[in-house]
């Protein structure tokens, strides 16, 4: 497969992992750039000194292109865009915050940039702040969300018609068929977050990935609009979170319940009940925890025989 993404980033197929927190490390990196796709590091839950090692791990382990994720709100993000540049780090996706704040600087140093948006505003912010490619990231996904809770399929073509850039989908995208979709809307990529989280490779904790493959159809929600809205599993936690809400608790309470390292507890140390399990609508798609690298041939084969069978039905 060859397109603008796949040029763009030097990959065999149009498939960026996306870089979670507690579940991308250099291990699923790794894995899913030697399996043809682009694996990003998840900068987000990581300590300056920890990201490095990963970076450095990363380079070891393969000689595929590899890229980070930088969330923008992360209290020491400008550290991590230190390391990145020192690092030599070639590609970049930014998140949560003005893409302008570092595209510049990184350009400057060669870097492919790549924003990640879930509204026509951003995406217009994103085409003036020189970024090479755009993820929008609709409504289903997990992790941080738009609160304007656009589904993939509604953003894609707005996101199309206002920018000329590279376009990569985001959100709900878990298969071949729905990459297939997801071009027929106008991305030329997809960037897959659930399916990964699900993966062997992935840093999570054994007990959230099973989480993931026993998720059902109605078993995440979005929640926490009040401060950063994310997609989440249905538990404990959860639910003081849905109660907090429904009585109109103010921020500062919202951020007492959810107090310090409360994704790390549930995500990385596998506390199913009380910690925050963030995951995307496809989890309950996904019946089986599998290699990364299985999992990109999978997409792959299930895009072309999607493609054969519309061909054969005269479409």
């Amino acid at each position: 497969m060859n397109n603008r993404v796949t040029e763009l980033f030097g990959i065999r197929y149009p498939i960026i992992q996306g870089g979670m927190i507690w579940c991308s490390g250099w291990k699923l990196a790794s894995a899913v750039s030697a399996a043809g796709g682009l694996g990003l590091i998840g900068g987000g839950s990581m300590d300056p000194d920890v990201f490095r090692t990963h970076i450095r791990s990363a380079k070891e382990q393969t000689r595929h292109p590899f890229g980070v994720n930088l969330p923008l709100i992360y209290s020491r993000v400008d550290e991590m865009v230190g390391i990145v540049i020192e690092e030599g780090v070639r590609i970049v996706f930014t998140s949560a915050g003005n893409p302008k704040k570092y595209t510049s600087l990184f350009k400057e140093h060669g870097i492919k940039v790549a924003h990640v948006i879930a509204n026509q505003k951003f995406a217009l912010k994103c085409a003036e702040a020189g970024v090479d490619a755009i993820v929008a990231e609709g409504f289903e996904a997990g992790g941080h969300n738009g609160i304007e809770e656009t589904t993939t399929m509604a953003l894609i073509p707005l996101i199309r018609k206002s920018v000329s850039l590279p376009l990569i989908a985001a959100g709900g995208i878990a298969s071949g068929r729905a990459m297939l979709a997801a071009f027929a809307l106008g991305a030329e990529g997809v960037q897959i977050g659930t399916r990964f989280a699900a993966s062997v490779e992935s840093a999570a904790h054994p007990a959230f990935k099973q989480k993931i493959v026993e998720a059902a159809d109605g078993d995440t929600k979005l929640t926490l609009k009040s401060i950063i809205p994310v997609r989440l599993i249905k538990n404990e936690f959860f639910r003081k979170v849905e109660e907090l809400e429904r009585r109109g608790a103010s921020r500062e309470e919202m951020m007492e319940l959810l107090g310090h390292g409360r994704a790390r507890r549930g995500m990385f140390e596998g506390d199913t009940e009380e910690g925050e399990l963030e995951i995307g609508q496809a989890s309950a798609q996904i019946d089986q925890i599998k290699p990364a690298g299985a999992i990109v041939e999978e997409i792959i084969r299930e895009f072309h025989e999607a493609k054969r069978e519309l061909a054969e039905e005269g479409f």
